[in-house]
């Protein structure tokens, strides 16, 4: 089996949260792509994460847990900036992140930056994410796209408060459609979906990104489940019933499942092997929501295993 390289945002998330009755920030590490990278590593895969950080003790702390948890750090660059803080309110379970930082400690890694020789033996890489908003780690993450031999995944996982405008968000659409045209696998949210397409259908986003030129689209609609549209008709792929009390990183944890058998078996030539792949990315997905936290909820394959026996 080789490994992944997964390129994007490290950061520190602070959690809104209560102890004693008196509210208080719960840190928790994380950014999407981090979280990818560690759903790969316990369910498995090799993975290697690719990306700036800061200088600072919270920086250091994210390199610790990312180490602890078996993911490489040889294409990470050292910023001297300190670390960006996402800070978390919740509705429900759904969190809703404001970003504190300038300049953004995960938007300092350059194209002359990407490690060429790392990407190049990646059997997998996975670009997308807020770097997609930082014109270097943009023209890193392009770089790195154009490089690989391996199968390409992208997920855009929109922040709307990054975006300033309507010309920002046709910026991002505009990426969104260069990077989905030469991607193996795209994986999106229906709040992604909805942003980037208003009003037109889940599976109408799945179609039109297939047209681009994507190989398999998986729209996530959270405890409905997903949307796989790997061939003409996009087909729906139920979630298992979970108490969720914590969504953070659930569609993060979907892509790194997809991404940990993808390193396993490479992509599947039918499209019932995709709906198989989602119903088990979907299971990840659930036992992440029944967690606090993100990156520390990402489950083992036997945790999975243990939670939804059959």
């Amino acid at each position: 089996m080789g490994y992944a390289v997964v390129l994007g945002e490290a950061l520190v998330d602070l959690l809104d949260t209560e102890c004693d009755g008196a509210p208080v920030y719960r840190q928790a590490i994380g950014g999407a792509p981090l979280n990818v990278a560690v759903g790969v590593a316990r369910l498995g895969g090799a993975v290697q994460f690719v990306g700036s950080l800061g200088d600072d003790v919270l920086a250091e702390r994210i390199r610790t847990f990312l180490a602890a948890n078996g993911v490489g750090l040889a294409g990470t660059v050292a910023a001297a900036v300190p670390t960006t803080l996402a800070v978390a309110t919740f509705s429900g379970a759904e969190p809703d992140f404001r970003f504190y930082g300038e300049p953004p400690s995960y938007s300092l890694l350059t194209a002359e930056d990407l490690d060429a020789t790392l990407v190049e033996g990646a059997d997998v890489l996975y670009c997308g994410s807020i770097v997609l908003l930082a014109p270097a780690t943009l023209a890193a993450a392009r770089r790195a796209w154009s490089l690989t031999p391996g199968l390409r995944v992208f997920d855009p996982n929109v922040r709307p408060r990054l975006l300033d405008g309507p010309a920002a968000l046709a910026g991002l659409r505009s990426v969104v459609a260069e990077f989905a045209a030469g991607a193996h696998l795209v994986k999106l949210s229906a709040a992604d979906a909805e942003l980037l397409y208003p009003g037109e259908p889940v599976e109408g986003v799945a179609a039109y990104l297939r047209e681009l030129g994507a190989g398999t689209v998986v729209v996530t609609l959270g405890a409905a489940g997903a949307v796989v549209a790997a061939e003409a008709d996009p087909v729906r792929v139920p979630a298992p019933k979970v108490a969720a009390v914590d969504a953070t990183g659930a569609g993060d944890s979907v892509m790194a499942a997809l991404v940990a058998d993808l390193l396993v078996d490479g992509a599947p030539v039918e499209s019932d092997g995709w709906n198989e792949r989602v119903a088990f990315a979907l299971r990840v997905a659930g036992l992440v929501c029944e967690r606090p936290g993100g990156a520390v909820a990402m489950p083992s394959r036997a945790e999975v295993t243990a939670r939804f026996t059959t």
